[in-house]
């Protein structure tokens, strides 16, 4: 277990260690959520990803092209439940 000083403007550092651990890098957010019986649960922020982040996901892993037809057919039987 680790033990943080907590300053007399309400502020605690974490070890470079603890900061490790969690994933968490300068910049990065930190989420904090509050549990019962004063108890609080900490990890790193992720941000939500973008559109660009999903469109980039699939390129260069495969060589089929699919016109916009069989495109919005895919997403039409997707969004119907169908496979």
């Amino acid at each position: 277990m680790t033990t943080l000083t907590v300053t007399s403007r309400g502020q605690v550092t974490f070890r470079k260690e603890v900061l490790q651990h969690l994933g968490i890098k300068p910049g990065d957010k930190i989420e904090l959520d509050l549990l019962p019986d004063g108890r609080g649960m900490l990890k790193a922020a992720r941000p939500a990803g973008t559109i660009d982040d999903f469109v980039g996901l699939l390129a260069g892993r495969t060589k089929k092209v699919a016109t916009i037809e069989e495109i919005n057919a895919a997403t039409a039987k997707g969004w119907a439940g169908k496979k």
